[in-house]
């Protein structure tokens, strides 16, 4: 990584996790010019009240796709069922082929105590796969790495069995046109199921720049709450006036299970942060 500029992998759960996320991330890496990958494990076939599966699996795959234009990253989509996601050696011994064929500096992934099965399901296998990749018996048709790349685990709000303790927290204010842009990509989703599942599917404005107006706000009441749930560590971060006018962030924990930076690393990886 000295002489190269970090490359992103994000291995998220299904089409839009990656956005929701790490959107802002991922689009600081691309304005800086940094590969980025972003890859739904799950075929995203489960998530709709109307559609078919055989019908939505393949609408996900081509919005997931355009997400990752709109930024020039490469989005993809593998073939793992949604919401019958099983940490199984399958899944594993694919991620660990991707983490050794893109070569990240930085993987990011869910935590293993998320809500969603299949989000719990990514977060274990990327874990179990994090030494792996440099153990050459292990898949020897992909050669293995000499360093494992820095595992981070994307932001969430849960407590229980422990809360997560960022080690970086990004202000993502900047990067909102942009992640709403990417998100909105997603119109099965943004537009559709959630909308649906929140029951404010009547909310949806039905043309296109009040519907892009609508995301934005129904985005940002979504993510806000962490810049509250995360102000201690703000706080210690910025100091109390700064982190009064920080209202979007992103926050990562380094996985103990991976190769663990040292604070040059950390800078290089998470440029902008706090």
């Amino acid at each position: 990584m000295a002489n190269a500029e970090p490359r992103l992998l994000i291995l998220g759960a299904h089409p839009d996790d990656a956005e929701y996320h790490a959107g802002g991330l991922a689009t600081i890496y691309r304005m800086l010019g940094r590969d980025v990958k972003m890859v739904s494990v799950t075929d995203g076939g489960a998530g709709h009240h109307e559609r078919s599966p055989a019908e939505l699996r393949i609408l996900r795959r081509e919005e997931a796709a355009a997400a990752g234009r709109v930024i020039g990253a490469t989005y993809e989509t593998w073939d793992f069922p949604d919401a019958a996601l099983q940490s199984s050696l399958d899944v594993r011994y694919r991620i660990i082929r991707e983490i050794r064929q893109f070569k990240p500096d930085l993987v990011l992934t869910h935590r293993t105590s998320d809500y969603h099965p299949d989000h719990r399901a990514v977060g274990q296998s990327v874990q179990d796969a994090s030494y792996l990749v440099k153990v050459p018996h292990v898949l020897p048709d992909v050669a293995a790495l000499q360093k494992d790349p820095v595992v981070a685990y994307m932001p969430d709000l849960f407590t229980k069995p422990v809360r997560m303790q960022p080690d970086v927290i990004i202000d993502v204010s900047d990067c909102m046109d942009k992640i709403v842009e990417m998100l909105a990509c997603h119109q099965s989703q943004v537009f559709q199921w959630l909308p649906h599942a929140e029951g404010i599917l009547d909310t949806v404005p039905a043309d296109a720049v009040d519907r892009m107006i609508w995301l934005r706000s129904w985005f940002s009441r979504h993510i806000r709450p962490r810049a509250d749930h995360f102000r201690i560590e703000l706080v210690a971060a910025c100091g109390s006036e700064t982190d009064q006018s920080i209202e979007f962030i992103e926050a990562f924990e380094i996985s103990e299970y991976a190769y663990r930076p040292d604070a040059d690393m950390l800078s290089r990886l998470f440029p902008v942060h706090h």
